[in-house]
C-alpha cells in the first residue's frame, strides 16, 4: 500500500511513514551515531593502557582480562542502574556503560597484537637506540594496528547494536523509536528503525576495514613487516 493507506493498514513496509517522519529518523540517527563513536573512542583509550599492564605478565593479565570479561555479563539494566548515581539520566550515562563493554573486545585485541610484535624487531629498535616510549609508539603500536583494529570493527559493531537499550533512559539513538513501537506495534517504525541499525553497523564495519586496509598496506601484500635496520 502507499500514501496514508500503509500508515493505517499498518503495514511493514511503509514509505510514507520515512518522508513524514524524516526528521525524527534522522535525528536519532545522529544520536546513534555519535554515540557510539564516542564510546568506541572512549574504549579505545582505556583499552590500550589496559593492555600494556597486561603485557607486563600473568599476575597482571589474569585480573585484567577477568575484569573486563566480567563487565561484559552485567546486564544493561543493572549496569545503568548501577552508574545511575554518578551520571543521572543523561548520554554521559549511555556512553559510560558503552566503553565499559567494549573493552571486553578491545582489550584482548590490543593485547593480541602486542604480544605479535616480533621479538626480534623490538630487539633491533632498542640496539638503534630506542627507549621504552619511542618503541610503544613507533614500532609496537604500528605493528599491533591489525588486531588492533580488528578489535575495533567488532566493538563498533557491537556498539551499534548496544545503543538502542540507552533508550531505557531515553539516550539510545534508533532504539528511541523501536522501544515504543515494539510496545504498540508500530510495524513501519520498528523495521525502519532496524534496518537504519543494520546500516549504520554495515557502513561502520566497511569504513574500518578501508582504514584498516590503508593503515596496514604489508597485510594486504602479505608480506611480514620487516626488523628497523641501522640507517633506516
Amino acid at each position: 500500500m502507499s500514501g496514508q493507506n500503509c500508515l493505517v493498514a499498518n503495514d511493514w513496509i511503509c514509505w510514507d511513514y520515512v518522508t513524514s517522519r524524516s526528521r525524527e529518523l534522522t535525528d536519532a540517527t545522529v544520536e546513534h551515531v555519535w554515540i557510539t563513536v564516542a564510546s568506541v573512542l572512549i574504549g579505545l583509550l582505556v583499552a590500550v593502557p589496559l593492555a600494556l599492564l597486561a603485557r607486563r605478565g600473568r599476575h597482571w593479565a589474569a585480573p585484567v582480562l577477568t575484569f573486563t570479561t566480567l563487565l561484559y555479563t552485567i546486564p544493561s539494566l543493572a549496569m545503568f542502574s548501577l552508574l545511575l548515581p554518578v551520571f543521572g539520566l543523561s548520554a554521559a550515562l549511555v556512553v559510560t556503560g558503552l566503553v565499559l563493554y567494549s573493552l571486553t573486545i578491545l582489550v584482548r585485541n590490543a593485547l593480541a597484537g602486542l604480544e605479535a610484535v616480533p621479538e626480534e624487531v623490538r630487539e633491533a629498535a632498542r640496539g638503534m637506540g630506542y627507549g621504552p616510549g619511542r618503541l610503544l609508539w613507533q614500532v609496537e603500536l604500528p605493528l599491533a594496528l591489525p588486531a588492533l583494529l580488528a578489535g575495533v570493527r567488532i566493538a563498533t559493531v557491537s556498539t551499534v547494536a548496544l545503543t538502542t537499550v540507552g533508550s531505557i533512559v531515553g539516550k539510545g539513538g534508533l532504539g528511541n523509536l523501536i522501544a515504543p513501537a515494539v510496545s504498540s506495534s508500530f510495524k513501519a517504525q520498528v523495521l525502519t528503525a532496524s534496518v537504519l541499525c543494520v546500516l549504520l553497523a554495515l557502513a561502520a564495519d566497511l569504513l574500518l576495514l578501508g582504514l584498516q586496509r590503508l593503515l596496514t598496506p604489508w597485510t594486504r601484500a602479505g608480506a611480514r613487516p620487516a626488523a628497523p635496520a641501522k640507517g633506516a
